[in-house]
């Protein structure tokens, strides 16, 4: 490439940054002092926010800065050697900190940023796909990164967003709305709808040379639609009609590593029995849940319990759900592979439901050792002490307010 081209690019992505920092971000507080020596790793979901974040990581620092997003068609063909382009630029700039946005998009891009970081540049990358991102930094990063995670905006951030205070109202209207940014803004479903093609397009057919994009599309609609079910490889073959579960474990592969899918394994202190007991299948967001779902009314009782897998998604990365003999308990949050807490999501305990819910979270407790649970549902509020076990029912707006 050009070193004017590359350097018009530049020219004008930054000069649109000051016209995009937004509402700021929690995660900003943890990434305005960098450590020196170490990249700065923010990968996510598209869409949800990093842009932004970097924006206001660059006004709010007093360091010269150079952005640049990878991900623009004028810079298709962008190889490793054109990185020298961009050492070209950052030397006239005088810059000392570099920022670059999707970088997974170019080859090697590891090894570029090792060069940097030994040259004494203070560098923060953002990306898309996880797992890449993961692969990469274990072959020339090794102990010389911090990784971050965003997500779409938390139920907190979205309360600041909208101006509103946490409550059973607020909630509700999180539990419909999701926290995409972009369409918060503009209340357009056009703008999910256009994520989920880029996801389904270029995240996974292009990339990973899929030719059944039909078949591929209708997985991830189903798995969107079916937040909070079990999910198992062999069933779903069958549904969408293909060859084997094995394609069905690639796509599902391809889904998580773009963030828009999770699956949650059963806990269990046999590694096989995680690996061969079904997943439970979990939506980035709410908002494109309910973008695309078909049902003229959605359960909001598994959208409160994909909501809650999310902000516990946040702070944690070791979560299970629990099934033994019959007793369920919907997340088991793990510390170094040691259960430490326990939750179950519901909409509204009630006398059909509340001994299922009450006993499954028990058995939980008792056989993982946990003395303390919680319940979380809209807008309840009690305490129950039952076999020695305290179990807490909070509303979840106020759990994570």
């Amino acid at each position: 490439m050009k070193l004017t081209t590359v350097k018009d690019i530049i020219d004008f992505q930054m000069a649109r940054l000051p016209n995009n920092i937004g509402m700021q971000r929690s995660l900003i507080t943890s990434l305005q002092q960098p450590i020196v020596g170490f990249a700065t790793i923010i990968s996510g979901i598209r869409r949800c926010g990093k842009s932004t974040l970097m924006a206001q990581i660059i006004d709010k620092t007093d360091d010269t800065c150079l952005y640049l997003n990878f991900d623009t068609p004028r810079l298709y063909g962008f190889s490793l050697e054109d990185f020298e382009l961009i050492d070209t630029i950052a030397t006239e700039m005088s810059a000392k900190r570099l920022f670059f946005d999707e970088i997974q998009l170019i080859s090697g891009w590891e090894t570029y940023v090792r060069s940097v970081l030994d040259a004494g540049y203070q560098i923060t990358v953002t990306g898309s796909n996880a797992t890449m991102l993961s692969q990469e930094l274990g072959t020339r990063l090794t102990g010389r990164h911090i990784t971050k995670e965003l997500f779409p905006f938390s139920y907190n951030e979205y309360c600041r967003f909208r101006s509103l205070q946490p409550s059973a109202s607020s909630l509700d209207n999180y539990l419909k709305e999701g926290g995409f940014p972009q369409y918060l803004k503009q209340s357009d479903e056009l703008v999910l709808q256009s994520l989920l093609d880029d996801i389904v397009y270029r995240d996974v057919a292009v990339r990973h040379g899929i030719k059944d994009v039909t078949a591929m599309q209708s997985l991830l609609i189903y798995l969107i639609t079916n937040v909070g079910n079990l999910a198992s490889a062999n069933k779903l073959a069958s549904v969408i009609q293909v060859r084997t579960a094995k394609t069905v474990l690639e796509y599902f592969s391809y889904f998580t590593q773009t963030y828009i899918i999770s699956l949650v394994p059963r806990f269990s202190y046999s590694y096989r029995t995680q690996i061969v007991s079904p997943k439970k299948v979990y939506c980035i967001d709410n908002g494109l849940h309910m973008a695309v779902t078909t049902s003229a009314t959605t359960d909001t009782g598994r959208r409160l319990e994909n909501m809650v897998y999310g902000e516990l998604r946040r702070k944690y990365n070791q979560i299970y759900y629990f099934n033994e003999n019959g007793s369920e308990c919907d997340f088991i949050i793990c510390h170094k592979n040691i259960p430490s807490q326990a939750y179950q999501a519901c909409y509204e305990l009630n006398r059909e439901n509340e001994t299922r819910e009450i006993n499954g979270l028990l058995q939980a407790m008792q056989q993982l050792h946990i003395d303390k649970g919680y319940i979380l549902t809209t807008n309840q509020s009690d305490i129950i002490i039952k076999d020695g076990c305290r179990i807490e029912v909070l509303p979840a707006w106020q759990a994570f307010s």
